[in-house]
């Protein structure tokens, strides 16, 4: 889950790390009353997206007063911001983050970020190397320090010092950067973040490390023990976000929709993949990836076979269901009946189950009386899908 820039920086400043003064404007008229009520005659109007390159682009702009943050909320606000991390499209700006202008000596780049590769978490540190007002439009940092963090339980440990030391500063401002860097870390364990990076922290003249800019990203798979971060998805997601696929995600259903014609009802990541891949293979096109969690009930299988049944794309439905421990064929046989009953489904629905409860499944679904083509294997399924979609295509 990615967050915004006014909502990471929250986030950073309750582990004392510091922040400017700044307030979130829905419209021209909260910017200009924003800037006004904060006393800023100078200030930075930031769209809130979630994607880099915005000041590159023309998403975040100096305004030398609080009538100039209103005209320019007001050319940000309802419109696309295209960026290099956007896609053509761009992301549409909802929300303006109106920021006290922070006068800097130095800007330098941090970063705690999860090596999925190595199973390592890791701070990165470099230097941004330009003073000024804003950071440099597209400027990128230059490594400095790479340090891997130690983990025991909720502690994070690291060579914040040598991190630190890597950069010739004076000895008090270093100490004070190794206290930040280490907050950071802190941060990054405590909110289960995958990625916190802050580009740029700044060096003010008055001798303080200030974040200038924040990203957060926290783990998905961790928003069970975030309950706060989780109803920022609420909050925040659905702007910038596909409201399928996050809506699926509250029925314990990962989902992602894909340009194909055969649906594809799978339980587990590593199965779901190797059933795309299948599917590409026998020459179909799938329409969705979806991985079914252990932890979802008939009705939120329901819920995602519905989803499926109601893409007017769908030609054929492949369910292809091995039974764990935790998750038995016969409740997604269970969820399927019940969607086809509440909704119904134009589409053949093929279907290959094994593993706990496979026959039962089987017998449910009759039950249901759903028409079912059964395969024998995941390659016979695979090949039966493609070949009745592309009949009905025809």
């Amino acid at each position: 889950m990615n967050l915004h820039e006014f909502q990471a920086k929250e986030l950073l400043a309750q582990f004392g790390l510091p922040i400017p003064r700044g307030r979130i404007g829905g419209s021209a008229g909260e910017a200009e009353a924003v800037a006004r009520r904060l006393g800023f005659d100078r200030c930075v109007v930031k769209a809130q997206v979630h994607a880099g390159g915005r000041a590159a682009n023309g998403g975040v702009r100096l305004a030398a007063s609080p009538t100039q943050a209103g005209r320019i909320a007001a050319e940000l606000i309802g419109r696309p911001l295209v960026t290099n991390q956007t896609g053509p499209a761009g992301q549409q700006v909802r929300w303006v983050y109106i920021e006290e202008a922070v006068e800097f000596s130095r800007s330098l780049y941090s970063a705690v970020v999860v090596d999925r590769s190595a199973g390592e978490v890791l701070l990165i540190t470099g230097d941004h190397g330009d003073a000024g007002v804003m950071p440099r439009p597209g400027g990128a940092a230059s490594p400095a320090a790479c340090v891997k963090l130690r983990l025991s339980g909720d502690r994070v440990t690291g060579d914040f010092d040598g991190a630190a030391s890597t950069y010739g500063l004076e000895p008090d401002v270093a100490a004070l950067l190794a206290k930040r860097l280490a907050q950071l870390a802190d941060a990054a364990v405590a909110l289960d973040a995958t990625m916190i990076e802050v580009s740029p922290l700044v060096l003010t003249q008055a001798g303080e490390l200030v974040v200038l800019d924040a990203k957060v990203t926290v783990d998905d798979n961790a928003l069970f023990r975030q309950s706060d971060l989780a109803a920022l998805r609420e909050a925040s997601g659905f702007e910038d976000g596909d409201p399928v696929e996050l809506a699926a995600d509250r029925h314990q259903i990962n989902y992602l929709k894909l340009n194909g014609d055969i649906g594809v009802v799978v339980n587990g990541a590593g199965l779901a993949l190797a059933t795309l891949d299948l599917l590409h293979e026998a020459g179909g096109r799938p329409a969705n990836f979806m991985d079914i969690r252990t932890t979802a009930t008939s009705l939120d299988i329901a819920y995602a076979f519905e989803l499926i049944a109601a893409n007017p794309r769908v030609r054929a439905v492949l369910v292809n269901v091995h039974g764990g421990g935790m998750q038995r064929c016969d409740t997604i046989a269970d969820g399927i009946g019940i969607a086809v009953h509440r909704s119904g489904c134009a589409a053949p629905v093929v279907v290959r189950l094994a593993g706990n409860n496979a026959e039962f499944g089987a017998a449910r679904l009759k039950s249901y009386g759903v028409p079912v083509i059964e395969a024998a294997d995941m390659w016979e399924a695979a090949k039966r899908a493609a070949q009745l979609a592309t009949r009905k295509a025809a």
